[in-house]
């Protein structure tokens, strides 16, 4: 299926927003929706759109899938209850990390998370609210990514002739597929979302789960979920599109108070681009790099080694995995 891209040129926010709320109203009409909240931007322009247009008869929803960042339930929640929008959080660590367990594959870490969210979760969410439309934030780079075969977003079904209607007994709505970031950036400052939101980096939808290489467990995510912290508050100044942590599977020799220390190894990723679909690695001046590695070799229990990626995309790509 073949979608019309709407450039940054050719946006006009307020039309869009005009049109795709009364879209959304006339697809649902007196029904039900739902929608996920992750409090990035394209859920959170989503979560608005759907509240204009259906005011209480959306249910937002904010899946805790315990590969979130530090605080972020809390903080998403009640930016949104300040914008008037409830958000109920669901607790659904136990069944996430039950569907990761022992899985290495990339690809297969994607597929599990997927069906968790579709099939599990939000089958019983629509079943127990009798929704019949679930709303969401694809946008035009996650359908492109995937249909490439770059790699499979967990977000994106129609354009594989995948039926979620037969699949998982709902049916999705997706605003935003003709847009790139940055008209969804534009889109949500005309919305009325804060700074915190529409200059919000970019997140994966598998999460933290996207920069462990090798089997998620609790306690490599509690490891990449600090080492993501340091990151991002050491790089905050530096106006990058996207930086990240990334912690990798094999262990590494390391010395310590003169002795060998068989340690983790942290890779961080620092990106300059406007809509993903290109990007450079940001040059950090040295004494950055310097700082932050300090902080995560001394504040991330076991970590005794910090590297930086100078690769391009392509060949490689924004998150690890």
């Amino acid at each position: 299926m073949q979608i019309k891209e709407i450039t940054l040129k050719e946006l006009s926010p307020q039309g869009f927003i005009e049109e795709k709320v009364k879209e959304i109203a006339s697809l649902v009409k007196d029904g039900l929706a739902i929608n996920a909240l992750s409090g990035g931007v394209d859920s959170s322009v989503v979560t608005m759109l759907g509240f204009k247009a259906l005011g209480k008869r959306l249910k937002t929803f904010f899946i805790n899938n315990g590969i979130m960042r530090k605080d972020e339930p809390e903080q998403i929640v009640t930016l949104f209850k300040k914008l008037g929008v409830p958000v109920e959080v669901i607790d659904a660590q136990g069944k996430f990390f039950a569907a990761l367990k022992g899985i290495t594959d990339p690809e297969e870490k994607r597929e599990a998370i997927t069906k968790t969210f579709y099939r599990d979760i939000f089958s019983k969410l629509v079943k127990d609210s009798k929704a019949k439309y679930l709303l969401q934030g694809t946008i035009l780079t996650d359908v492109d990514e995937t249909i490439a075969g770059i790699k499979r977003q967990h977000n994106v079904f129609i354009q594989l002739g995948i039926d979620p209607q037969q699949a998982f007994g709902y049916k999705i709505i997706e605003p935003l597929v003709e847009l790139r970031k940055d008209g969804v950036r534009k889109i949500a400052e005309a919305i009325g979302l804060p700074p915190s939101i529409y200059n919000r980096m970019p997140f994966p939808g598998p999460a933290l789960s996207a920069r462990i290489i090798g089997e998620v467990t609790p306690e490599k995510i509690k490891i990449v979920r600090l080492a993501t912290a340091i990151t991002e508050e050491e790089l905050s100044g530096s106006r990058a599109f996207q930086y990240l942590a990334i912690l990798h599977q094999d262990r590494v020799t390391g010395m310590r108070q003169g002795k060998r220390d068989f340690g983790l190894q942290i890779e961080i990723r620092c990106w300059d681009s406007t809509d993903a679909r290109v990007a450079q690695p940001t040059r950090l001046p040295y004494e950055v790099l310097d700082k932050l590695s300090s902080r995560i070799i001394s504040e991330v229990d076991g970590v005794v080694s910090v590297t930086y990626n100078i690769a391009s995309k392509p060949p490689s790509t924004i998150e690890a995995v």
